[in-house]
């Protein structure tokens, strides 16, 4: 089939019918067309601005439609609301959401580009559902440190980055210092050091960036609390000071600020401005006793795109506007 030979508006619906109707990725597509899959993302591009997503294809009726355009109104995400039945266990809508995450994934990465990739329990899950797809020049660099007091946490950050990166046959740069260190001053001074400064600077030229949100507490509580990162008197002290949650395992209150918790200065991994500086900021989540930490990571900025399931979104538009009634009262 050839693309300049067809009918140009029949070749655009029908990639887009095929991407935003059938749910084909766009590898599967160019196959069917016969063309490369940058020309298969180029053509999606132009059925956006032509307005034929817009009109022939979009569920502007659906409920997950109305939660995306409330949470783009409060804090300027693009979100992808993943429509799950009620009752759904955590698991499974997490599973659903990574899934579509590795899907967007797929499509976002570009040759010569360097994504970002903080470890975590859904983005472990994104990881596993990641279809191979070899990205020429591509390389994965992991965001945040992964060692605690008992282990190295090599084998679990690792094969979090180590499987992004084999999916996509892209180089990988790991990032083997701690998740948090015991002191600021040991962090201060391995910043000094040429083989981190080496990462650092590899970070600094993310154009993308993959992460989730870890809830303090709860039953998909974040690895960074279940593990044996933080010790019972570290968790004593982030309550005190009103943490809810992290990202990239810099830890955040509920109104979004972050930099005055002390034990931030111990952190390895980007704060929410030094993450503001990458394009393309994705945040996959799922889980209501998420809820607190994702208002707090949404509140800081850290997300360009939300990648949620729909009660998830439900329950954190529940706590905001609620939040917002006790203050007028």
């Amino acid at each position: 089939m050839s693309v300049m030979g067809d009918n140009r508006d029949e070749l655009l619906y029908r990639v887009a019918q095929l991407y935003y109707g059938a749910d084909e990725t766009m590898e599967s597509i160019a196959a069917t067309i016969g063309v490369s899959r940058s020309t298969i993302s180029r053509l999606l591009t132009e059925a956006r601005e032509s307005g034929i997503v817009r009109i022939s294809l979009a569920r502007t009726g659906s409920a997950s439609t109305g939660l995306a355009l409330r949470l783009n109104e409060l804090f300027g995400v693009t979100a992808r609301v993943v429509d799950m039945p009620r009752g759904q266990s955590d698991q499974q809508r997490m599973d659903a959401v990574a899934r579509v995450a590795a899907r967007c994934l797929g499509d976002w990465v570009a040759p010569g580009m360097t994504l970002g990739v903080a470890w975590g329990t859904t983005i472990f899950q994104v990881a596993t559902h990641l279809n191979p797809q070899p990205v020429a020049g591509l390389r994965v660099v992991q965001l945040n440190g992964a060692a605690n007091s008992w282990t190295t946490g090599i084998p679990y950050a690792s094969a979090i980055v180590a499987r992004i990166a084999d999916a996509l046959d892209a180089e990988c740069t790991f990032f083997s210092v701690p998740a948090f260190f015991d002191f600021a001053e040991t962090r201060a001074a391995m910043w000094r050091e040429r083989s981190v400064r080496n990462v650092l600077a590899q970070q600094r030229t993310c154009t993308l960036a993959l992460f989730g949100v870890g809830g303090l507490t709860g039953g998909t509580a974040s690895h960074v609390y279940n593990a044996g990162y933080l010790d019972a008197a570290d968790l004593s002290a982030l309550s005190t000071q009103g943490v809810v949650g992290d990202v990239c395992t810099v830890l955040i209150r509920e109104d979004g600020s972050y930099a005055d918790i002390a034990m931030n200065a111990r952190a390895t991994g980007p704060t929410p401005q030094e993450l503001r500086a990458i394009p393309r900021r994705v945040c996959v989540v799922a889980g209501d006793t998420k809820v607190p930490a994702i208002v707090g990571a949404l509140r800081a900025g850290v997300a360009t795109d939300l990648i949620i399931d729909s009660s998830t979104a439900t329950a954190v538009l529940t706590r905001i506007e609620a939040a917002g009634r006790t203050r007028e009262t």
